[in-house]
């Protein structure tokens, strides 16, 4: 009997050992890299400088960003950059809502913006949507989005280059995200971004998933993308690396 209760004793605690350590695995916190530490600088307001958005579209309180959505447009960062990583928290605030991140937006297609040509720069942008964009995508157009991802795509815009990491869009250089990640409407949603010699890649709350290397250009303004709904940012932190 005091061996078959030995037994018993034995097995129930391994048993439980087990299930301890499945669940904390389980509910183990990602690895999030929160912008702390040696050579981190906060983004602020006086960080960047309006390119073709109206005075309100951006409005800040304290490190927390408000953008309108219109007009469609970008504020870009004082200062150009080779090689950087970044954290950012974002979150939508109404269905279907569209912003970005734009890498290395070539100083050209800025002056082109600022002189009131076109919208948008040509760079590496890091896409910021809302689960809704495919919902209405679907809708309107019938049929189901195969060209793109609300869980962080990365690719080039305008006469930009990227060779993305797979998976891939048809016909495109887009990255799609190996893991959809994305919290939705009015969650915020973490994004970590390390761009180094022509090679961007980017965690979305606290998972690797898309990136893309021999981009080019591999040098310009960080941008933040107003496009039409209001989206909001915060702890925007930056490291220049060499």
């Amino acid at each position: 009997m005091r061996i078959h209760f030995a037994l018993v004793l034995t097995f129930s605690l391994v048993a439980t050992a087990h299930v301890a350590v499945s669940q904390e695995t389980a509910t183990a916190p990602k690895a999030f890299i929160d912008g702390t530490g040696i050579g981190w600088q906060t983004l602020t307001q006086e960080s960047f400088t309006n390119v073709n958005c109206h005075p309100g579209t951006w409005t800040w309180n304290g490190g927390q960003a408000h953008c309108t959505g219109k007009p469609v447009g970008v504020i870009r960062s004082h200062i150009l950059y080779t090689n950087f990583e970044m954290v950012a928290e974002w979150r939508h605030l109404r269905s279907g809502g569209n912003s970005g991140i734009f890498c290395w937006a070539t100083p050209s297609s800025i002056k082109n913006l600022e002189a009131g040509k076109g919208s948008l720069p040509e760079g590496i942008e890091v896409q910021v949507l809302d689960h809704g964009y495919t919902e209405q995508y679907e809708r309107d157009h019938k049929k189901k989005a195969d060209w793109f991802t609300t869980n962080g795509d990365v690719f080039p815009t305008g006469s930009a280059t990227m060779k993305p990491f797979p998976p891939v869009a048809p016909k495109s250089q887009r990255s799609f995200p190996r893991k959809n990640l994305s919290k939705g409407l009015n969650e915020w949603n973490h994004y970590y971004i390390r761009a180094i010699n022509g090679e961007v890649r980017l965690w979305v709350n606290g998972e690797e998933v898309s990136g893309g290397t021999e981009c080019k250009p591999a040098f310009g303004y960080l941008c933040l993308e107003s496009e039409g709904s209001p989206v909001e940012f915060r702890n925007l932190r930056l490291r220049p690396l060499p």
